[in-house]
Parts: structure tokens; C-alpha cells; sequence
């Protein structure tokens, strides 16, 4: 009786530098936007939380699918 019931240990570790990849990217672009605004730490407010916001949305999509398995 192997059966699995969720995704296997490298799925997860994608699904993680994926959501550290997305959380960089909106930091860094938020880093981006300041320095070229001297807006120190405005965009790079902005930029977490859209981050966050990203990574969030990422790591519920990808659950939905693996419950729909």
C-alpha cells in the first residue's frame, strides 16, 4: 500500500524558492523604484507587501491543485 496523499519533498522545495524568489523580486523592485525616486523606504514597503501578496497567492494556487489530486 504506497500511496502518496500530497505532493513529494521536491515539489515542496520548488514551491518554496519560488515564494523566496517572488518575495526578492518585489523587494527588489521596490529598492529599485526608491533609488531612482529618493523614496527610501516607501517602495520598498510597497514592493514586501506585494510580495507577499504574490507569494501568497502562488502558494494557494499551487495547494488547490495539489488537493485536486
Amino acid at each position: 500500500m504506497d500511496q502518496r496523499n500530497g505532493p513529494d519533498l521536491s515539489t515542496l522545495l520548488g514551491l518554496g524558492a519560488a515564494t523566496a524568489a517572488i518575495l526578492v523580486v518585489g523587494l527588489g523592485v521596490g529598492w529599485l523604484a526608491d533609488l531612482v525616486l529618493n523614496t527610501l523606504p516607501v517602495f520598498i514597503l510597497v514592493g514586501l507587501a506585494l510580495g507577499i501578496v504574490g507569494a501568497g497567492g502562488y502558494i494557494y494556487t499551487k495547494f488547490t491543485q495539489f488537493l485536486k489530486e
